[in-house]
């Protein structure tokens, strides 16, 4: 594994992972995570644009060295963190005609594994794999009562994204 300046690119059996947001397929994750996911369907291209711009690492992972030629990405997560105490993993997608191929895996060992992320606080939200994040060290939230969050506010984020988009 090589780290250089926080953009992270290693490689295994001809697929690769990188952080580096140049290499991202903006289609490709927009198509997944508007027309497949559960959590975002239906949602804007402007702000999937907007969740990757403003996350602090996005990890692509691509079938073929995305610094040559047109390899194709496969897959893809982000991380919104402060690198010391706190991280959120989110967006998290293997495409499936590529899974079972324990890239899932290998793509939250490179996460989980980055020197900046290790120690944090670490927070997601998944409806079913559950046991793929187990691996890592997630577990249920203990002591939900003194864990509070405010809901998502969809009419809010679209009024000042189309507003910047205008």
């Amino acid at each position: 594994m090589v780290w250089k300046a926080d953009i992270e690119f290693v490689s295994k059996d001809g697929f690769y992972i990188s952080t580096d947001k140049k290499y991202l397929d903006i289609d490709i994750i927009y198509n997944f995570l508007s027309q497949e996911s559960y959590w975002l369907k239906g949602t804007s291209k402007e702000l999937v644009e907007a969740s990757i711009e403003n996350s602090i690492l996005c990890y692509g992972v691509y079938d073929g060295d995305p610094t040559k030629g047109s390899p194709k990405q496969i897959g893809f997560a982000r991380v919104v963190s402060d690198l010391v105490r706190y991280s959120w993993l989110g967006d998290v997608f293997i495409l499936p005609e590529y899974r079972g191929n324990g890239l899932s895996k290998w793509l939250m060992t490179i996460i989980t594994e980055n020197p900046k992320l290790k120690g944090t606080s670490f927070h997601l939200a998944t409806r079913d794999a559950h046991t793929l994040y187990e691996q890592f060290g997630f577990k249920s939230v203990e002591k939900s009562e003194v864990s509070m969050s405010r809901p998502l506010d969809w009419d809010s984020i679209n009024a000042i994204y189309n507003k910047e988009m205008v």
